[in-house]
């Protein structure tokens, strides 16, 4: 079976002061290519620790991390920028838009990084905010929308230029429970037209539902994985 994500023995020690502190000891895990993965755990637990090394924002202290093939954990700093340009998006709890910037424009940043002629990421940002029921704000400044739209515009961002892998960490922290859904149900949409791998952060067992793998982390270390073999069932009828 193909692997989006290979984590083999990972250890992540921090230096604070005088004393390290272990946030993940000894994680192995396999993620396949096209699966919705959740790490569930409580504040603390490591699972935003573990989110970040996957995404190439830390480096283990100790063990191997392979994305799409590529050894992460070897990368300098440029390798690792133009990996993340290419390879991964990311859904954020804050939404992290940039307050100056239209909904079009924030959601055109990826292909800007990459270089892409301004009037064809300036269609392919439309198309996005279309699909997810945005064109009309286009032009709309984030301080103009609600947190809700907020959030689609930085998920039309996250998928924009097509990335193997999205993160998304805490994706409806801000939400309430009807919006939470319809943005749940959106950002599953979108993955599964493309194929992409989803990997989901969050303490709220809800949102694990959506999940076809879910990852116990408690302390540090992976307490158990549940595979949802009813989701399984009802994808493949």
């Amino acid at each position: 079976m193909n692997h989006a994500v290979e984590i083999n023995h990972v250890r992540k020690v921090y230096r604070v002061g005088e004393q390290k502190v272990v946030a993940l000891n000894d994680i192995s895990l396999q993620i396949p290519r096209g699966e919705v993965c959740c790490l569930l755990g409580t504040s603390g637990s490591g699972k935003t620790t573990l989110l970040n090394l996957m995404a190439g924002l830390e480096k283990p202290t100790k063990g191997t991390i392979q994305i799409e093939g590529k050894s992460i954990e070897k990368m300098d700093e440029q390798r690792l920028a133009e990996f993340r340009q290419r390879y991964v998006g990311f859904v954020f709890q804050s939404y992290n838009l940039l307050p100056s910037l239209t909904a079009l424009e924030n959601v055109s940043l990826p292909l800007t990084f990459r270089g892409m002629k301004k009037q064809l990421r300036e269609n392919a940002a439309l198309d996005l905010l279309k699909a997810v029921g945005l064109k009309r704000y286009a032009t709309h400044k984030p301080t103009q929308m609600s947190g809700g739209q907020q959030q689609r515009v930085g998920i039309a961002r996250a998928f924009v230029g097509k990335p193997p892998i999205v993160f998304a960490d805490e994706p409806t922290g801000n939400l309430d429970s009807k919006t939470t859904h319809e943005v749940m149900q959106l950002i599953l949409e979108m993955a599964k037209q493309n194929n992409q791998t989803l990997i989901l952060v969050t303490h709220d067992r809800s949102i694990a539902a959506y999940a076809d793998r879910v990852v116990y982390i408690l302390d540090g270390h992976i307490e158990k994985i549940e595979i949802n073999h009813e989701k399984y069932k009802g994808e493949n009828q």
